[in-house]
């Protein structure tokens, strides 16, 4: 990952620098790799992100046909 500095604006890279590490999830990942996570435990928080995930789309997706 990659962020240039231009006119020597630090505070300016630093925060396109976060918003890419925001994207990528890496914040996310450090905070869940903080403690041990029990396999059980992890699956079904990722069960439960992906239906959550799911059910955003299909909201998302109602809501364009709707406005159609």
């Amino acid at each position: 990952m990659e962020v240039s500095v231009r006119d020597n604006n630090v505070d300016q890279a630093l925060r396109a620098l976060k918003k890419k590490l925001q994207r990528e999830g890496v914040f996310r990942e450090m905070r869940l790799k903080e403690h041990f996570e029990k396999p059980s435990v992890r699956k079904a928080r990722e069960k439960k992100e992906a239906v959550s995930r799911q059910r955003k789309l299909a909201r998302k997706k109602a809501e364009r046909e709707g406005m159609l």
